[in-house]
């Protein structure tokens, strides 16, 4: 059976876990890491870190190594899925869920783009107007 972080960690731990994972993957070179803090807007965890790896073996390397990482400073194992392929491992932490991608396929689903506030990719100004006009 597989260890899971404590449900009742505090949030000093939590971000400790969250500075081993970014630690981890600068390490092993992931691209375009981005942190999304979900506290207060996702019951699910209280950050997501989305990055990339420029094949999918890097993209399993770097999932294998920060799962050790993790493991060893904080004595539980995290849950992954998609390591088959190396197409977008998913590592769950608990407090922080990592997506690890290759390129192509997080353009693909642009998971981030979901979580980040309204307006910040595309001002609404910016936005062509494509309502008709109401005369």
């Amino acid at each position: 059976m597989t260890a899971q972080a404590d449900p009742a960690a505090t949030p000093g731990q939590n971000i400790a876990l969250l500075e081993v994972i970014l630690a981890s993957l600068e390490d092993d070179k992931a691209e375009d890491i981005v942190t999304i803090d979900l506290s207060g807007r996702s019951a699910m965890a209280d950050h997501m870190v989305v990055c990339s790896g420029r094949s999918s073996r890097q993209v399993n390397a770097i999932a294998e190594n920060l799962l050790e990482r993790v493991k060893g400073t904080f004595a539980f194992s995290p849950r992954v899925e998609g390591r088959e392929t190396g197409d977008w491992v998913l590592i769950d932490a608990g407090d922080v869920v990592v997506h690890v991608f290759r390129p192509e396929v997080r353009e693909f689903y642009q998971l981030e783009k979901m979580w980040l506030p309204v307006g910040t990719l595309v001002p609404a100004a910016a936005e062509p107007d494509t309502a008709p006009d109401a005369q």
